[in-house]
């Protein structure tokens, strides 16, 4: 299958009101603007320094995501020019975003980090202390930064009913802030499980295996 097809196919599938994120860490200029011709218009990097290369390279009306874990040292790499930063786990990156927004006269969208799996290795906020976040006084005077909604990252596991399970609560804790803080994005779903994250509420998809094939390392 080519590149236009996957995505034809997996664009079917989705909602009008959930947005697609090509996934295209590792993936060549020539595979993103194969995705890019078949129409796709927002793509996610897990590093900061490629996306910043393939920005260089690639049209200006494409919309990048950061979708892996931000270390604070790399922002300013990315922050004239990045839409979302996805995996936001702490005060300290906010106030980093922040500063480097400032510096090139921008607001930029963050979504809170929550974890909800049960592996140790995925990052994220708990429930509380993201609430013990969104109201401190040191958010409220973070001027360049806006947190638009949440993301989360399920279990690895092929068992649906916990997956039902994670990707519930974390619309629940969405819905419980959303008209407070005025969300419109709640980030869940992958290759692997992306429909019933859908079927859970989620507004974005993240999606690289399924349309650019197998990852190159």
């Amino acid at each position: 299958m080519s590149i236009e097809n996957n995505l034809k196919k997996i664009k079917a599938t989705l909602p009008e009101d959930v947005t697609l994120v090509a996934i295209s860490k590792t993936k060549s200029i020539d595979e993103i603007m194969e995705a890019y011709h078949a129409g796709q218009r927002v793509f996610g990097e897990n590093k900061i320094q490629e996306m910043e290369e393939k920005w260089h390279q690639l049209p200006k009306d494409i919309e990048w995501h950061m979708v892996g874990h931000v270390q604070r040292n790399k922002v300013k790499f990315m922050a004239s020019f990045v839409s979302l930063i996805h995996g936001v786990d702490r005060l300290r990156l906010l106030k980093e975003i922040n500063k480097e927004a400032k510096k090139n006269d921008r607001v930029i969208n963050c979504l809170l980090q929550i974890k909800i799996a049960e592996e140790d290795s995925k990052f994220g906020m708990s429930e509380e202390d993201a609430q013990n976040l969104l109201h401190s006084e040191a958010f409220a005077a973070l001027k360049n930064i806006r947190i638009i909604g949440l993301m989360g990252m399920a279990t690895f596991t092929e068992d649906e009913e916990q997956l039902n399970h994670e990707f519930q609560r974390l619309k629940i804790f969405y819905d419980k802030l959303k008209s407070e803080f005025q969300f419109t994005v709640l980030s869940m779903g992958m290759s692997g499980d992306y429909p019933i994250a859908i079927k859970n509420g989620s507004t974005m998809v993240r999606i690289g295996s399924a349309i650019f094939g197998e990852r190159n390392y």
